[in-house]
């Protein structure tokens, strides 16, 4: 007789999981809710709250990539899927991320979908001045455009695989376009301030990814090959990953992003579950390692090198001591949400 799996994968698992996937359910609803009512107070709080709701949603997808929370497979992709559409990256198929982000660790580079300084170096002066100039103003223009990218490829591409998806992708969008009818026919204000909460998440999520490696990046779409040109093993892996903590001060802090921030623990052990990951941490590198970055050190390079990462395929150089982080530009659409 065959013994039946448990629901969560670790049997530790049960409450931190049960929590957090509470919380990015509940705080969408609950924000989302606060949008409406005629009261600033409420309606700012209630866009931090959707943002980080969402932003925790995005990070439970990453755990279920990795199969980290529940014990069957099938499990992990139907809850990949519910937290894409919250995170408003359902447009792409949850398997496709997962594989694309199995690339990154298993050929330790970013394994990227869509060449994004590539494209912007094609296309009229006039475009890339628009994006430069959306960028300068914060607004992430490349994840933006990445996004698009993975809703229009089924319609522009001769490949059989993607042209499958079409059915999918449109049926994603009358309905995400019906319900943000249906938002703005409430209160146009409401649906105003959703935009904003998901670019807040789009952008903490892009200042977390900037700084967490300085991988070489390749774009491979389906089953291509990254160059063998130089040796990407454990070493190199563990040299260009960065723990870009929230706060080595106060790590409970870094639980506002699910601990996505222990990145070298993470790639050291990638099954290991994110409320594992400080002890992790601390068993493997102890309280001083120079890959951990605090991002009160990555605000300013974020700042200033805005506009150069946008086109500069270098992501700079991390240096010693208190200043390291100085010239360390950073990267720019590397999402694990666009993936096709």
């Amino acid at each position: 007789m065959q013994t039946r799996k448990p629901l969560y994968r670790y049997a530790d698992g049960r409450v931190p999981n049960s929590l957090a996937m509470t919380y990015a359910l509940l705080g969408y609803l609950a924000g989302l809710a606060l949008l409406f009512p005629a009261n600033g107070w409420l309606n700012a709080l209630g866009t931090l709250l959707l943002a980080h709701a969402m932003i925790i949603a995005a990070y439970l997808i990453h755990e279920f990539a990795h199969g980290t929370i529940f014990s069957v497979p099938k499990h992990n992709q139907w809850a990949g899927n519910v937290s894409s559409w919250l995170a408003g990256s359902c447009y792409a198929d949850f398997q496709d991320l997962r594989k694309k982000h199995m690339r990154h660790h298993v050929d330790r580079a970013d394994v990227i979908t869509f060449d994004s300084k590539a494209f912007l170096k094609a296309r009229p002066v006039w475009f890339q001045k628009l994006v430069i100039a959306l960028e300068w103003a914060y607004v992430p223009a490349v994840e933006l455009i990445m996004h698009l990218y993975v809703i229009v490829l089924p319609f522009v591409t001769p490949n059989e695989k993607h042209r499958a998806r079409r059915g999918k992708v449109a049926r994603v969008m009358l309905i995400r376009a019906l319900l943000f009818a249906l938002l703005g026919w409430l209160s146009l204000k409401a649906l105003a301030l959703y935009a904003l909460a998901w670019l807040l998440m789009v952008t903490v999520l892009r200042f977390a990814d900037a700084y967490q490696h300085t991988y070489d990046a390749f774009a491979v779409l389906e089953d291509g090959q990254v160059p063998e040109d130089k040796p990407r093993d454990r070493a190199y892996e563990q040299l260009n990953t960065y723990s870009n903590v929230v706060s080595a001060r106060w790590p409970s802090l870094n639980l506002l992003l699910l601990n996505f921030s222990y990145h070298n623990a993470h790639h050291e052990k990638p099954v290991a579950p994110w409320y594992r990951l400080p002890a992790l941490h601390a068993e493997l590198y102890g309280s001083a390692y120079n890959q951990v970055i605090p991002m009160r050190d990555l605000l300013g390079s974020f700042h200033r090198y805005r506009l150069r990462r946008v086109l500069d395929d270098d992501y700079g150089v991390v240096g010693e001591g208190p200043q390291k982080a100085d010239g360390f530009y950073g990267a720019v659409g590397v999402s694990f949400l666009t993936a096709v």
